[in-house]
């Protein structure tokens, strides 16, 4: 049984009040209104830095595509963007990617840069050099800081350099990314940037390098709900990843089963219960997306890593992965994973219960949409682990 903190609910103001006094209306919608607000919470990550250091490769793979896809950042050796560029992710237009111009260009002097690209819409920047850190990142990340915003200094293509160091020498990759990261700390020393952070990376393969320990540190210095807004976007390059994307999403399911008992409309065939399907459905489709289980991301997994589509479709076993989630679908597999959520431990549930003040009408729906929705996404998290396993074979 895993950990009961994993899944400590969060109080909401006024649902306990309102399920105690029979109001299941005024209850569903205070979560409701919870759940949607956590939805369409905002990200915008600022990309910046000199012309040909990787920035719109960066773009593409953190959004999961590649460099000729449709809707990729434009690259080029030579400066493909003379104006602010916003890339949405495509699995959440709410988390924004946006190519900035480099600093210190004719349309853009340093002086006035943050002015001309809009600094306050942004929650951090990325700073991306392949080869130096110049004055003009110096000076910008001192500028973000004056304005307390946080700035992270990337370090990129750093697979090119181990393949040149490799023709030339037979020093370790270790000690070359040692070198390579100490360069780059006292260049930026230097330049006057006190304790600098500078993570090494390689836009095609981010499960190499220091793509997981920026991830680490972007969850510990962004606010609670950007976090899980970033965390849910994140490509699946570690077993870690997909352990934290379980437990943020496992946190949101005791609401999602008092949401759906109170708002029940639609009996399950095959259990004596009802559930808020267009609720349920919604929710469901976000776990499928942010494990990167749907259909567009698959397909997107398998040009990258030249792994088929079929292959990976193969590992899963959950029926609401790589499937479109309609009504008819998720009836039946609510149906069919009820009896099997049964097998689950009744403890874990039944303590939420006094918690959020469920009334005894309700809790047959509560108990039984909350195991349900347990065993998907466990069901889930281990089906994303499988096809990260095949996919990095």
């Amino acid at each position: 049984m895993e950990d009961p903190d994993d899944s400590c609910p969060e109080e909401i103001p006024g649902v306990k009040e309102a399920l105690k006094n029979n109001d299941t209306a005024g209850a569903a919608k205070r979560i409701k209104e919870y759940l949607e607000k956590q939805t369409n919470v905002s990200l915008n990550i600022a990309i910046t830095g000199e012309s040909g250091a990787g920035k719109s490769t960066f773009i593409n793979a953190f959004r999961g595509i590649k460099n000729r896809d449709e809707g990729a950042a434009p690259t080029g050796v030579t400066e493909t963007m003379s104006e602010v560029t916003p890339y949405p992710h495509p699995d959440n237009p709410n988390v924004t990617l946006w190519d900035l111009p480099g600093i210190g260009t004719k349309d853009f002097p340093a002086r006035k840069y943050l002015k001309l690209v809009g600094f306050d819409k942004y929650d951090f920047f990325l700073i991306i050099s392949d080869t130096r850190f110049r004055e003009n990142d110096v000076k910008l990340a001192q500028k973000i800081k004056k304005m307390k915003r946080n700035f992270y200094f990337v370090r990129s293509k750093i697979d090119n350099d181990i393949r040149a160091e490799e023709s030339v020498s037979d020093s370790s990759k270790e000690k070359t990314l040692t070198k390579i990261r100490d360069d780059c700390i006292q260049r930026l020393k230097d330049l006057g940037i006190e304790s600098p952070r500078v993570f090494l990376m390689s836009s095609f393969q981010l499960h190499k390098f220091d793509f997981s320990l920026l991830q680490e540190t972007l969850e510990r210095e962004l606010p609670k709900d950007k976090r899980d807004t970033l965390l849910y976007v994140m490509p699946n390059v570690n077993p870690d990843v997909i352990s934290k994307k379980k437990k943020a999403l496992k946190v949101h399911l005791y609401l999602l089963a008092t949401l759906s008992a109170a708002a029940a409309a639609v009996p399950v065939p095959g259990l004596s219960v009802a559930v808020d399907v267009a609720v349920l459905i919604g929710a469901v489709t976000h776990f499928v997306h942010a494990f990167g289980l749907d259909v567009q991301s698959l397909k997107r997994l398998a040009i990258r890593t030249a792994v088929s589509y079929t292959e990976l479709r193969d590992v899963i076993i959950s029926p609401v992965a790589a499937k479109e989630i309609t009504k008819e679908l998720f009836l039946k597999a609510f149906a069919q994973l009820g009896g099997a959520a049964g097998l689950i431990g009744a403890e874990e549930v039944s303590r939420f219960i006094p918690i959020v003040g469920i009334p005894v009408a309700m809790s047959l729906s509560f108990v039984t949409t909350y195991r349900v929705l347990n065993f998907i996404l466990n069901q889930l998290a281990e089906d994303a682990q499988k096809v990260l396993k095949k996919a990095l074979v």
